[in-house]
């Protein structure tokens, strides 16, 4: 879903798609959608049939995040968000993929369909997320948890954490990937999701 200036939150996210969705429903979400997923769990565990969460994390914010971010912010509001997405790829591509151009000209263009004050909000968003690690053990549904070998910024002992946690767990690493996983090796992406649907 297409996320709007009054989702200011997490909880706003989670609360939105509880909203638009069915009444019992398959949830996957990628980077701060895996964090809305789990928030959606805690609210609604009972709605949730599965669950995956690519290239994410369950963990509060460090107190090392705010000033990345707020450096890219202040990027996307001089320079514009174009060249902002081009200072956030770099610690988010694997440097094998940095020279892939028709790859990071999809992502920047993703980034340049929003503006800066929606990337605010959903920075305050990730800034304020709830710790959603007390939560995955009580994750009964059946879970994908998938990330890049290469995602720097999701790393694979982070979601090899969360899967050890959440019983009916399924971890998969995708090869020669970063953190755009969906993106990066979306023919690898799909046929996890497929293997978690069925």
């Amino acid at each position: 879903m297409e996320w709007t200036p009054e989702h200011n939150s997490i909880i706003a996210m989670a609360e939105a798609v509880l909203r638009w969705a069915p009444p019992t429903f398959a949830l996957a979400g990628h980077s701060m959608g895996g964090r809305v997923a789990f928030q959606v769990h805690r609210l609604a565990p009972e709605r949730v049939t599965k669950i995956a969460v690519l290239n994410t994390g369950s963990d509060a914010r460090s107190e090392s995040e705010e000033p990345g971010r707020r450096k890219l912010l202040a990027i996307a509001r001089s320079q514009g968000m174009r060249a902002m997405a081009v200072e956030w790829l770099k610690g988010m591509l694997p440097p094998y993929r940095q020279d892939d151009t028709p790859l990071v000209e999809e992502i920047i263009q993703m980034f340049e369909r929003k503006s800066p004050d929606l990337f605010e909000i959903q920075m305050l968003a990730l800034l304020g997320r709830p710790n959603a690690t007390p939560l995955l053990t009580e994750i009964q549904c059946p879970a994908l948890v998938l990330t890049g070998r290469d995602d720097a910024w999701s790393p694979p002992a982070r979601h090899l954490d969360m899967a050890q946690l959440i019983p009916k767990s399924e971890l998969v690493l995708v090869p020669k990937c970063g953190h755009m996983s969906t993106m990066e090796r979306p023919d690898e992406v799909t046929a996890a999701l497929r293997h978690w649907l069925r």
